[in-house]
């Protein structure tokens, strides 16, 4: 009998619930990251929500702004 296939894991949806984690932790919103970042809220959103496929230069700019490295950004959420 087949196995059922495995669901696979989109890695924007992580990539985003661990911007949310590493964001909260700071007990960040949304609107103070952008403002950090440099990056527009409603792009931040959709990064978080997995709608977004991020630039790396975005990626060192978030990093930057949670004072992390950029590593910490593709660890898997906790």
């Amino acid at each position: 009998m087949p196995r059922p296939a495995k669901k696979s894991v989109d890695p924007l949806e992580l990539f985003g619930q661990r911007l949310v984690q590493l964001r909260k932790a700071k007990a960040w919103s949304q609107e103070r990251l952008a403002l950090e970042s440099g990056l527009a809220r409603s792009y931040v959103g959709g990064i978080e929500r997995g709608q977004r496929n991020i630039a790396l230069l975005n990626i060192y700019r978030l990093a930057e702004a949670l004072r992390v490295p950029p590593s910490a950004l593709l660890e898997a959420p906790h």
